[in-house]
């Protein structure tokens, strides 16, 4: 199982990344100073078994937060491991926004019907899109610029539009024979009417053709909706993962 979870996790750091990384054994310190997301600026265990003097550690890593002027937060995995969970509960750290991960295998998508569909080139005219979709400040546009254009593997910037007006948008990263879909959002007004969905389809036919195997995700818990337009589709849990913070964070 944590293989598995390895491999997703190493997909999803490359998929979005962040603009500063630093290591501190196999904890992975993620920093952007541009964008507030908390997967762009959290500690990410990678090892159960790393558990070498946690406390000096922590305050390694919560001097880097204070500089970026971020809360020091950590994302936990199952690659965590229960003595840095039982560290942080003792210390009286808060958990929240709990994930999951989620796989559908290609070779199990219904894209016969999927409208072809072929990815915005102008990165500037996908933001203003996703901004709007996603009802994010405009002051994120110039981190959420930098993010897309640091991706490495190949993205798919996917946007449905009815004239000028974005009705929903989302990323798919094509990574070897991974297709992870990133920021997947409609437009309040235009919910309900299977933009998301068509737009979904469209971009797992489009990896599909690039010879991806298995679609991915994540999504936060508590999204009911989306998760049941994600379980709709076929996708299922592999793991979860959640944040932590210290007290008075």
């Amino acid at each position: 199982m944590l293989a598995i979870v390895r491999r997703y996790e190493a997909a999803g750091f490359r998929a979005w990344p962040a603009a500063a990384v630093h290591y501190d054994g196999t904890w992975v310190v993620r920093l952007t100073a541009g964008h507030p997301a908390k997967r762009l600026n959290s500690v990410n265990p990678l090892d159960p078994g790393d558990t070498q003097h946690v406390a000096e550690r922590i305050g390694r890593a919560s001097r880097r937060f204070d500089a970026y002027g971020r809360p020091l937060t950590f994302r936990m995995s199952p690659l965590s491991g229960q003595v840095l969970s039982k560290h942080l509960d003792e210390a009286g750290w808060s958990r929240f926004d709990e994930s999951l991960v989620m796989r559908l295998p290609l070779k199990e998508a219904q894209l016969d019907t999927a409208m072809d569909q072929i990815p915005l080139k102008d990165i500037s005219r996908f933001i203003g899109a996703a901004i709007k979709t996603n009802d994010s400040d405009v002051s994120l546009r110039p981190g959420l610029s930098e993010v897309i254009g640091a991706i490495q593997p190949e993205a798919g910037l996917f946007a449905l539009e009815d004239g000028n007006e974005a009705l929903a948008t989302l990323v798919c990263v094509h990574d070897g024979d991974l297709a992870g879909l990133f920021e997947v959002a409609t437009e309040k007004s235009a919910r309900n009417k299977g933009h998301g969905r068509n737009l979904i389809l469209s971009a797992l036919k489009w990896a599909r053709l690039r010879s991806a195997r298995e679609a991915w995700l994540q999504v936060e818990a508590g999204n009911v909706a989306a998760l049941s337009l994600y379980r709709s589709l076929g996708f299922e849990e592999v793991y979860r993962y959640h944040y932590r913070r210290p007290p008075g964070a």
